[in-house]
């Protein structure tokens, strides 16, 4: 069975939208793309670098468009996502230019994605889909960088919707800026209780 990871940049208030760039997704009108810039330092640029080593990748359509139109001419930097193979859950794309790409119809596919053999999965981006792999208990661990910021608006990490899950932290990080760098690992039942006073 193979592990799916996601990963993802979030504020505060849990936006994720359009975290590299000014234009990268300005639906709903969002206008703070590229709120992460400012905010990297030696030890994000390490971290980061340990998280782009080579895997499998599970996106969703909007993130896979953003993807495909920079990173086939950004090899150089990030060649593991041009050598392994993309996962694309999307109801209309059937086929693309860039390299090792599959394209998924639904939740049955990722399904049996996840239980063949093959590389780890990583979701980058991709919110929609990161719900619907929270809402059926398909996500093994969560690598959450959370900024010293709130936007106020924009796609969320966490919706309504997701199965109640709980989550052991195996390491975490502050930068020099002030991001919280967590990895957590899925870990049973929520447990419930009483505060004794």
């Amino acid at each position: 069975m193979r592990k799916i990871t996601v990963l993802s940049m979030i504020t505060l208030d849990g936006v994720m939208q359009a975290p590299g760039g000014i234009e990268e997704d300005t639906s709903g009108g969002f206008k703070y793309g590229g709120w992460t810039v400012s905010y990297g330092d030696e030890l994000f640029g390490e971290i980061m670098k340990e998280e782009m080593r080579p895997a499998d990748y599970l996106l969703g359509r909007k993130t896979f468009d953003i993807f495909s139109s920079y990173w086939p001419e950004h090899a150089d930097f990030w060649p593991a996502v041009n050598e392994g193979t993309k996962y694309v859950l999307s109801q209309t794309m059937e086929e693309s230019d860039w390299k090792n790409t599959v394209f998924v119809k639904n939740l049955a596919d990722i399904e049996r994605l996840k239980s063949s053999e093959g590389a780890d999965i990583q979701v980058w981006g991709s919110g929609k889909l990161i719900q619907l792999l929270l809402k059926h208990d398909l996500v093994d661990e969560l690598r959450i960088k959370i900024y010293p910021v709130i936007l106020g608006e924009g796609k969320k990490l966490f919706e309504n919707g997701a199965l109640p899950a709980a989550f052991t932290l195996i390491e975490s990080y502050v930068t020099s800026k002030g991001v919280i760098i967590t990895h957590y690992k899925r870990d049973g039942e929520v447990v419930t209780g009483n505060i004794e006073i």
